[in-house]
């Protein structure tokens, strides 16, 4: 569509304020000298800017935001516009200096919003966004936190989908910094959980891919708050754990996961659920001696002494498969409780040095490997689908290397298979399928590209 040529003036479609209407109380169409000439310039700039002419848009949007940047005291849609402006603008030039102007009036322009538009999520959410991902030299990791959290309280469960995994990243980085308080960080972590559920229950078609990436990303981050004592309680772990002892009920490492993970959680012993996990634990899984001591110490969550007794039952361990093991176990307690992949990689690999034909080691490290998608990206898309072909080669290892372990690796391949990049997105990035890479991250390791289809 050409833009227009010469100005027409438009029909006032300026409604007059209700009786127990609100209007900004920043300048607006009436309270212009020309209140006319407002709307004239306001039609224009915004015709302009639909045809693409952003000079011509410019320069009438910057006679509307002189006398009237509140339009018509409803609508933030002058300061929105001119926040597109600003941001074409930057995407228009390379020049240091002249960035940082236009940066300084994008901020100008969010704050004049957040003040004239008081009780709307716009400004601190897409201010937020962009100091996060595009201008973080402009506020401290608080400041944007700050700005996260005044959206989220005026938005509640309707929350906008980019919010949620910046904040996310936040709130667990502030909280394990000790600069906000847990109750804070338990009170924001509860409206993430319900915000995404929200989200995935109501979203249309055009946006439940975003809010799919949104669960894969924050919920998976708010698990680092297990760690915490205290943080979660009993019915978040049973919710969470009991499913894998249903699944496994003689499995010792299961069955000491299970438990160890409700009695962090300070679940009653006397629960039905936990009395069937603990009769599990009698059963199949009583020691002797020093690994014992060891094994009392995961069950009662005290994590750091266990790890201690059983790196000393390793070290006078003359067994090497029975060496093997604990660093396995070793190994699963970095990456269950504790979130520490690379220590968890750490004491798998030392499992397969000791015991060089056992696949446990391996189905380790590639669980840590498909579980890297939140922390090697936003949880879906390409950085995150990436780390599936790393995991794949270690399952593959494993049944390599102890055919006993093929039914456990083809159950993690078959599960993590489909989450591998499509083959549209290998293309689109100029590679091939079959050739090498090297995933980075913390894995850095070399691989071979696959896709899901």
């Amino acid at each position: 569509m050409p833009p227009p040529t010469t100005p027409t003036p438009p029909v006032s479609t300026v409604k007059p304020p209700q009786a127990d209407e609100t209007l900004s109380p920043c300048p607006k169409f009436s309270d212009a000298p020309n209140k006319d000439e407002a709307e004239t310039h306001y039609v224009l700039y915004r015709d302009f800017l639909k045809a693409n002419d952003w000079n011509q848009a410019f320069e009438y949007w910057q006679k509307v935001y002189a006398v009237a940047p509140a339009a018509d005291g409803r609508r933030n849609n002058v300061y929105a516009d001119g926040i597109r402006f600003y941001e074409h603008f930057l995407g228009q030039t390379q020049d240091s200096l002249q960035r940082e102007g236009y940066i300084t009036k994008l901020l100008e322009i969010y704050d004049e919003n957040d003040r004239c538009f008081p009780n709307t999520s716009y400004a601190p959410a897409r201010k937020a966004f962009d100091l996060y991902y595009n201008f973080p030299h402009r506020a401290s990791r608080m400041e944007i936190y700050n700005l996260f959290k005044k959206a989220i309280d005026i938005d509640g469960d309707k929350t906008s989908d980019f919010v949620i995994n910046p904040f996310t990243a936040l709130l667990v980085e502030l909280h394990t910094e000790k600069k906000i308080s847990m109750a804070e960080a338990q009170t924001y972590a509860a409206k993430v959980r319900s915000i995404v559920a929200y989200g995935l229950a109501n979203c249309k078609v055009k946006n439940c891919e975003s809010w799919r990436t949104v669960e894969g990303y924050a919920l998976v981050r708010l698990e680092d708050f297990e760690t915490v004592k205290g943080f979660y309680d009993c019915e978040y772990y049973t919710n969470k754990f009991y499913a894998e002892f249903e699944e496994s009920p003689t499995d010792c490492g299961v069955i000491r996961n299970v438990y160890s993970s409700l009695k962090w959680g300070d679940c009653s012993e006397t629960d039905a659920k936990f009395q069937k996990v603990i009769a599990a634990g009698n059963k199949n899984c009583v020691e002797a001696g020093q690994l014992q001591m060891a094994y009392n110490k995961l069950r009662d969550a005290d994590y750091r002494e266990a790890i201690a007794l059983f790196e000393k039952a390793a070290a006078e361990e003359k067994d090497r498969a029975k060496k093997g093991q604990i660093y396995v176990i070793i190994g699963q307690i970095y990456y269950v409780h504790l979130k520490n992949f690379q220590r968890a990689r750490q004491y798998a690999q030392q499992a397969a040095d000791v015991k060089p034909n056992w696949g446990e080691p391996y189905i380790l490290i590639g669980r840590l490997y498909a579980s890297s998608g939140p922390l090697c990206g936003p949880g879906r898309g390409w950085d995150s689908q990436i780390v599936v072909w790393p995991a794949i080669d270690m399952w593959n290892k494993a049944k390599r290397v102890d055919p006993s372990s093929a039914a456990e690796a083809n159950k993690w391949i078959n599960r993590y298979s489909q989450y591998m990049p499509s083959r549209e997105d290998v293309f689109l990035r100029n590679l091939q399928v079959g050739a090498p890479f090297r995933v980075g991250c913390w894995i850095q390791e070399d691989t071979t590209i696959r896709t899901a289809d």
